[in-house]
């Protein structure tokens, strides 16, 4: 993968605040706009959840997901080339107390301090997206895919 596609792909994980969400529930796609952080490692996604919220039903332990994230849609801009990651993996339920649960409210909140308000809602959980694999489009003719190795290779 090329420098200028791991920055793209560093810029789209750590400057972007949220992405759209697709899980199955019932057998039905329902899709969902969630606020999310990414692990230091980024080896997952950490996102923060209502359990009443429609596409918390599909946020079960080992279930799979696709996440979108793009750059915004301006005037100027042509759809087409609008840079994008698709992620594809795994949904963990984190425990409501513990090491890794602390971790993800850190990363969580030290990217959207806003977010600390609802940490004391009981009907929040967190939840940890496991990237297996990916999708960067980097513009029109611009695709590579990626293995969740490669999101380790992504400089600082």
């Amino acid at each position: 993968m090329e420098s200028s596609h791991l920055e793209l792909l560093r810029d789209l994980l750590s400057v972007r605040r949220v992405l759209a969400l697709s899980v199955l529930a019932g057998g039905e796609p329902i899709i969902g706009l969630l606020p999310f952080a990414v692990t230091p490692d980024r080896s997952a996604l950490v996102i923060h959840a209502s359990r009443l919220a429609r596409h918390s039903r599909g946020l079960r332990d080992g279930a799979p997901f696709d996440a979108l994230i793009h750059l915004p849609d301006t005037p100027d801009a042509d759809p087409l080339q609008i840079p994008r990651v698709t992620l594809q993996g795994i949904v963990r339920v984190l425990p409501d107390e513990g090491a890794e649960t602390a971790a993800a409210r850190r990363a969580y909140v030290e990217k959207l301090p806003a977010a600390e308000d609802l940490l004391g809602f009981a009907d929040f959980h967190f939840y940890r997206l496991e990237i297996r694999s990916g999708r960067l489009v980097a513009g029109f003719a611009q695709a590579v895919s990626f293995t969740a190795d490669t999101l380790r290779q992504i400089p600082q």
